[in-house]
């Protein structure tokens, strides 16, 4: 067994020819407005992205933060300002931003029944938290305690997320909460000797096209090395894989970037170790369990492709899936890579490769923004130290984002995007759709009588924008 790599990976000084992508750091973080930023970024209705830090701010305990696309940047909230950190402490999940505008996240620690338990919080944005669950509320934990990863809406409008210890056997939870704070434990893991079922989860849930939920733990199953899970949204919990079950660990194990569902259903991730090579897998698997290993790392000299990928994939607008190692790369310091849903990887950014390492090193995942550049975070390096924001252009064009991906005939979509004002048309699927223009970065239109599942269009002054992703038509 492995343990997750969090803290470690210092940066070796080089020189490194940089390819035709631009890497852009935005902001530095100097401690005294956050430290060390263990997850990514949510891009908001706003068009601007919010993120937070585990440690630094006023009291070193973490901070959540806003940029904009140009790199404005501004410090939002300074957790544990107050004795005994009932708002929380040391935040390792990144934010949501749920169908209400306010954002949502979960501190590993602090909260109002001890410190080293955890909460679930709300923000507005303006930057207003408020505490809406302190986790160890119930005797022994068996609500769950230290929640690492951030949360998911469901459909039916409520959140849901995994607490990496307590429950019924303190091997960690699944858990529901409603945007009021009503919290409802789903599942307890390891029930039974064995922990067959998974042990420690410390990614963000994300809910699959058939409804239900996918996850992942660190430990347990077969070998103890970890399983992907899918749960329904009462708790009825199926363990589709366990890691190194195959000799030598050739599989891959400890999956601890999380899952996305690409464009072609299957489900995409990274372990951080095993692999031919030791150093960490891309693989896919199917809503049913059967996996494939896609790419292993370190299969170049000197792991210049990368090694220990940390942080979930993201599918981008050209249908390739980028993400980050923690390590590797020209001169060890992590890189970003591109690759196909087949495996074809290309190492695209090798980190360090500014001087002082001012691009940050140890990058901890990407998005894709609506104008088509990507923004990640880096946990440490950066001018001050402490980790950076960066954006990284690779020449994609800007797309509008759909929420919810889909839905009925009459419902309303929100279409996210950049420069929307004067916009002429929606179609969706080439059916034009009535819609009014909120903002420059939001539109709401209605699904037509008549549309199937395929693209939405915008019309603007500037160009003809499409969805990253086709919207689904539900009868």
């Amino acid at each position: 067994m492995r343990q997750a790599t969090w803290l470690i990976l210092p940066c070796m000084a080089g020189i490194l020819n940089v390819s035709a992508q631009t890497l852009t750091p935005l902001h530095s973080f100097a401690v005294t407005d956050g430290a060390n930023p263990f997850a990514g970024l949510v891009q908001a209705t706003n068009g601007n992205f919010y993120g937070t830090t585990y440690g630094g701010g006023r009291t070193n305990d973490g901070t959540i933060f806003r940029v904009t696309p140009g790199g404005a940047f501004t410090t939002l909230h300074n957790f544990c300002t107050v004795s005994g950190c009932p708002d929380g402490a040391l935040i390792i999940g990144g934010l949501i931003q749920a169908k209400d505008g306010n954002f949502y996240g979960t501190a590993n620690s602090g909260g109002a029944n001890g410190p080293n338990y955890g909460t679930v919080f709300r923000m507005t944005p303006a930057g207003k938290v408020t505490t809406l669950y302190s986790f160890c509320a119930k005797t022994s934990c068996e609500d769950g305690s230290q929640p690492n990863a951030g949360l998911v809406q469901g459909a039916n409008g409520d959140l849901y997320g995994t607490t990496r210890g307590g429950g019924a056997n303190s091997y960690g939870t699944v858990f529901q909460i409603t945007t009021s704070g009503a919290l409802t434990t789903l599942y307890s893991f390891c029930p039974s000797s064995g922990c067959a079922d998974g042990a420690h989860p410390t990614v963000p849930l994300i809910q699959g096209k058939d409804g239900a939920l996918y996850g992942a733990t660190l430990n347990g199953g077969g070998a103890d090395d970890g399983v992907v899970f899918k749960i329904t949204t009462g708790g009825a919990l199926t363990t589709l894989y366990s890691f190194c079950t195959v000799s030598g660990c050739a599989d891959g194990e400890t999956p601890a970037g999380g899952l996305i569902q690409a464009n072609d259903g299957y489900f995409y991730g990274t372990t951080e170790f095993g692999g031919l090579n030791s150093n960490g897998t891309i693989f896919k698997i199917s809503s049913s369990g059967a996996l494939t290993t896609i790419y292993n790392f370190c299969s170049q000299p000197s792991c210049l492709d990368g090694q220990i990928p940390a942080a979930a994939l993201v599918q981008a607008s050209d249908g390739n899936l980028y993400g980050t190692t923690q390590s590797g790369g020209l001169v060890g310091a992590g890189t970003i890579f591109k690759t196909t849903t087949s495996g074809a990887l290309t190492s695209v950014y090798s980190f360090c490769a500014q001087l002082g390492c001012a691009d940050g090193k140890e990058p901890f995942g990407l998005i894709q923004g609506t104008n088509g550049e990507f923004y990640g975070t880096n946990f440490s390096g950066g001018a001050g130290g402490a980790g950076t924001v960066f954006s990284f252009d690779t020449g994609l064009g800007p797309f509008v984002e759909l929420e919810p991906t889909s839905g009925k005939v009459g419902a309303t979509v929100k279409i996210l995007g950049s420069n929307l004002t004067g916009a002429t048309r929606v179609a969706f699927h080439g059916k034009s759709a009535s819609f009014s223009v909120v903002s420059q970065y939001e539109i709401t239109a209605v699904v037509p009588s008549g549309a199937t599942t395929g693209p939405v269009t915008v019309v603007t002054p500037g160009g003809t924008l499409t969805s990253n992703v086709p919207f689904a038509v539900r009868p």
